[in-house]
């Protein structure tokens, strides 16, 4: 064009194809510039839910993290990215599966409702009809939070399915703690101090009214002082030494009140001490604290259903499953194979053994 211009005769405003040409190019600027302006728009909107989105996001990433680390409790336990992946996505189609069927059932209540009156005169596109309705910023609040809901769970049942009963507490715990502690409920070092649990090297001389603390408690407990909410914890035992000889001797001392000074620390708290002083009742403690925080589904894991473990399958994801004497998963395999119309009768269902290839 600039070409044309600069070699053009005579003159210009005679020159038609140039004119149509100058048009033509005015108007493709116009229309690149609109797009630009559009596309402005789109990036903050896309970028604005993106930063809706993160909270899931990042909620993914801890637990993917978490799974990382349950190698140091048996090398048994290791989970790839790739199979992270499918349950995360299959946790976000639960999520869109429940909520458009929430939207359906309303649309069908409200054409049961409609049922009998005259349809209102159809106004605007068709375009705009069967235009999707934006998400508000409630309904998306919503889906962020059935999003960490169920990306949570998910994740922990796929991990819980395939750990020892000895250590499914333990990961469920670790799970709680890296949350909350996320969240700002908790603080991580008195997690650490929770874990660590650390004895003072040279424990003060133990008082007579304290003396029913066994003498290797008693480096625990002052040690427990460099948690600031307890840092005067031995004088106030001194102090109220009958109420703790009475806490310390229950049988269930984590569901029994606290002395007055501690009478208000929250369950967390609470595991500091038995951690220190009962740290038979702990895991009590520890099951109780995990079922207020994260819900009973995470304390109580669901007898196994071969049907819903297949559901979660397909031609390239299998199953293993690791044996143990006295575990024999052959009949739930052969009773999917019924529900598919194989069998072993009519030669569609083959049980190869070790050895057999």
């Amino acid at each position: 064009m600039l070409h044309r211009l600069a070699t053009a005769e005579g003159d210009i405003l005679e020159n038609i194809s140039l004119i149509e040409n100058l048009e033509r190019s005015k108007a493709l600027s116009t229309e690149i510039n609109e797009k630009v302006e559009i596309a402005k728009v789109t990036e903050i909107a896309i970028n604005e839910a993106s930063e809706a989105y993160r909270p899931a996001a990042s909620r993914g990433a801890l637990v993917f993290f978490l799974m990382n680390d349950l190698p140091r409790i048996h090398a048994f336990y290791k989970f790839s990215l790739d199979s992270f992946i499918i349950v995360i996505n299959r946790a976000i189609d639960k999520v869109a599966a429940a909520m458009n069927k929430k939207k359906d059932d309303a649309d069908a209540d409200g054409e049961a409702a409609a049922e009998g009156e005259e349809p209102a005169p159809a106004e605007g596109s068709e375009e705009e009809a069967e235009a999707e309705p934006e998400m508000t910023p409630r309904t998306l609040a919503a889906r962020v939070d059935r999003l960490l809901e169920s990306i949570t769970y998910e994740s922990f049942n796929y991990v819980r399915r395939g750990t020892f009963e000895r250590h499914k507490l333990i990961i469920a715990t670790m799970l709680t703690f890296r949350v909350n502690v996320r969240k700002g409920l908790i603080n991580a070092n008195e997690v650490a101090a929770l874990v660590g649990k650390e004895i003072h090297p040279d424990p003060p001389h133990q008082s007579e009214s304290l003396k029913f603390i066994p003498e290797s408690a008693w480096g625990a407990v002052k040690g427990l002082e460099s948690v600031k909410l307890f840092e005067n914890l031995i004088s106030s035992m001194e102090q109220e030494a009958l109420q703790w000889r009475k806490w310390y001797s229950e049988e269930r001392a984590e569901l029994v009140e606290l002395p007055r000074a501690f009478k208000e620390v929250s369950l967390f708290h609470r595991m500091l001490l038995l951690r220190a002083m009962r740290p038979d009742r702990l895991s009590g403690a520890l099951t109780q604290y995990v079922q207020e925080s994260m819900g009973l589904e995470y304390v109580q894991q669901e007898s196994f259903d071969v049907f819903q473990l297949y559901s979660e399958t397909n031609t390239l994801t299998p199953t293993f499953f690791v044996l143990f004497p006295g575990v024999d998963p052959t009949p739930d395999v052969e009773k999917i194979g019924r529900a598919a119309g194989k069998s072993a009768d009519d030669g569609t269902f083959i049980n190869i053994s070790m050895g057999q290839g």
